[in-house]
């Protein structure tokens, strides 16, 4: 606690020899930080300028890669001043703030993969109707129930745990998730439930319906052998990245709620590749396996090759 400004302060504590590695730490982390804005914006300045990618699937695409640069922006920042300063700590509101911005976003993307499958399963298993449903109304709605519904129910959360006593000023972690429930005082029975009801509406219902509708694409394919090629395309980049998806939240959301006292290098690793992950593996796995996006990205690296050629030539 502050006194002079009656400020309340947290600590983290989940840095391991910050002090000793602190330069190595900034110099990774920050080329990282560069790798994910410059290969999500790529992706979406190509999906933006081409208009054969003018479609629900890559609209969706770039609205995930989007949220990978502001969760990333969210994060980096202040991981990159922790590591050079000598106290690695953080105010109260501020640390509200980046665990309401982290999973708003992280919600935002798990519904942003339900409508990605939903566009999947009617495109293959009802391809008439396709231009019907998935109209440029319906995927406008999608888009801001995908940023808006998650934060009006992520913004309670942030209310309450603010209106809660906290006897506690260190964290386990290196940034503010929910391990900020372990800082008070005492459980709060609302808050508890709270949480449980929004990890059923944003994590739980979510995976099933994209199990759902993708069993639903598997059996399709599995009868209509003409499908088969495209649903293989278009269906294993969203699964790579929901598998990913999936396992680093788990972890991050139950880790505080089990109250596991796993070794520090454990959750420090844990924390590392959960901000390191997704932001980064999302573009490359799509800038990969999506044909049309990966032969535009081919043409860009070309063009930029070819201009960079001749300039030495000069």
């Amino acid at each position: 606690m502050d006194n002079r400004s009656n400020m309340t302060f947290i600590t983290f504590g989940g840095h391991v020899e910050v002090h000793k590695h602190r330069y190595v730490y900034f110099v990774v982390m920050f080329t990282v930080y560069i790798l994910i804005i410059s290969s999500n914006f790529i992706i979406v300045c190509i999906i933006m300028i081409h208009k054969n990618l003018h479609e629900p699937m890559y609209i969706f695409i770039a609205a995930l890669l989007i949220n990978s640069v502001l969760f990333s922006t969210v994060i980096y920042p202040k991981l990159l001043i922790d590591f050079l300063s000598e106290k690695q700590i953080i105010s109260y509101p501020a640390c509200l703030s980046q665990w309401f911005l982290c999973y708003w976003l992280t919600a935002s993307d798990i519904f942003l993969l339900s409508f990605m499958a939903y566009d999947r399963y009617v495109s293959i298993c009802n391809p008439l109707k396709y231009t019907t449903i998935m109209q440029k109304t319906t995927v406008n709605i999608f888009l801001f129930s995908a940023w808006l519904f998650p934060a009006g129910l992520f913004l309670v959360t942030i209310i309450l745990s603010a209106m809660t006593e906290i006897c506690k000023f260190n964290l386990k972690g290196i940034l503010c998730n929910s391990t900020i429930l372990t800082l008070h005082c005492v459980r709060s029975r609302i808050l508890n439930m709270y949480g449980l009801f929004v990890l059923v509406i944003f994590l739980f219902i979510p995976l099933l319906f994209i199990l759902f509708t993708y069993a639903r694409i598997l059996v399709v394919s599995y009868r209509c052998r003409g499908v088969r090629r495209r649903a293989a395309q278009t269906c294993l980049p969203h699964l790579l990245v929901l598998i990913n998806f999936s396992f680093s939240t788990a972890y991050d959301v139950l880790l505080p709620r089990l109250e596991l006292d796993s070794p520090k290098i454990v959750r420090f690793i844990m924390t590392v590749q959960f901000v390191i992950y997704s932001p980064l593996f999302n573009p490359i796995i799509y800038g990969l396996k999506m044909r049309r996006i990966n032969d535009h990205l081919k043409n860009f690296f070309c063009t930029m090759f070819n201009v960079s050629a001749v300039k030495l030539n000069r």
